[in-house]
């Protein structure tokens, strides 16, 4: 179980940046090899950029070449919320943080082993905590 964040949209145009305001708040997408996260190869943990709730550990990330940061699970199941989402008038499952509601990205079944997902996610909603260097799976 996550500590809940409450916040009205005021608290958070004050604390967020417009863009992460406009991503994670209105569930918007950074374009793809944009994000600072997309090649980045950090060890340690990403959290939530409006919360700082864990949500995926470095181990987890790949090179997906769609463009997003990658992960193959989140950190635990209670970290993240999912939501059917039908925008674009195609089904996905939207992924938010479990603490604050931020939109962090979607769920997709064409990841690698051993859990065959693909976390797409916003660099914007994510903050890195670590240190060092660490290869990606290809």
């Amino acid at each position: 179980m996550v500590d809940r964040v409450e916040k009205t949209d005021a608290e958070w145009r004050e604390e967020l940046t417009a863009e992460q305001f406009h991503v994670c708040r209105q569930a918007g997408t950074e374009r793809p090899f944009t994000g600072k996260y997309n090649d980045f190869k950090g060890v340690g943990q990403f959290r939530c950029s409006c919360c700082g709730n864990p949500l995926f550990e470095s181990k987890t990330k790949f090179n997906s070449g769609t463009g997003w940061p990658s992960f193959y699970q989140p950190i635990s199941e209670e970290a993240v919320n999912y939501t059917k989402d039908y925008a674009f008038l195609m089904e996905r499952i939207e992924v938010t943080c479990a603490s604050c509601d931020a939109h962090l990205g979607h769920v997709f079944n064409d990841g690698p082993h051993p859990t065959g997902k693909r976390y797409c996610m916003n660099s914007v909603s994510l903050e890195f905590v670590g240190g060092g260097s660490l290869g990606e799976i290809s």
